[in-house]
């Protein structure tokens, strides 16, 4: 199973259990950006307690997921992973967090098509900041690289006051306007 094939698969079983999520991470950014090799697939979703077994259900029994991990993902780091038995292949799966910039970023979803599958992603300026936030947590090329690489794709239909605003709050101002400004560029292979 490809990374295609992978992501396909998630979009069909997230949307037939009806579970509210959205795609983020390197796909995301591959979406709106310039496009990387990943390995793995970012999910945010909605899971309420009383939902735990539609998720295991859904993803069963081609993928390896413990309930009591899902049941722990309500405490930090608030993740929890599915491992496809067909290739092994990760996907991580993300609860919202309660900060304001985790509830926006959901409210802000948008719907797309994914190989011929509906699928709900961030926004250009939410995979931008989101990939600004990890490199300011954990210090990465590959982060700002992501980040470039938006910002090189939509930097004409970016909202600029969005994205300066929450850069603000989130305290990577700094590196927003690198990005804006071209300092910071996406990596060339």
């Amino acid at each position: 199973m490809t990374e295609q094939e992978l992501l396909v698969d998630c979009l069909r079983r997230l949307n037939r259990a009806q579970i509210s999520y959205y795609l983020t991470g390197s796909m995301a950014s591959n979406y709106w950006g310039i496009p990387r090799t990943t390995h793995d697939l970012d999910f945010v979703i909605q899971l309420p307690p009383s939902a735990v077994g539609k998720m295991v259900s859904a993803f069963s029994p081609e993928y390896f997921l413990d309930e009591a991990s899902v049941r722990a993902a309500y405490q930090p780091p608030h993740q929890f992973n599915a491992i496809d038995t067909r290739s092994a292949l990760k996907v991580d799966f993300w609860l919202p967090q309660p900060e304001p910039f985790d509830r926006e970023m959901l409210r802000r979803r948008v719907r797309v098509t994914l190989f011929g599958e509906p699928a709900w992603i961030t926004t250009a300026e939410d995979c931008i900041l989101h990939k600004l936030l990890w490199n300011k947590i954990t210090l990465s090329d590959r982060q700002l690289g992501d980040a470039a690489g938006v910002v090189a794709v939509q930097l004409d239909q970016l909202d600029g006051a969005y994205l300066k605003k929450w850069a603000e709050v989130m305290g990577v101002s700094t590196e927003l306007n690198r990005l804006l400004s071209g300092e910071i560029t996406p990596k060339r292979t």
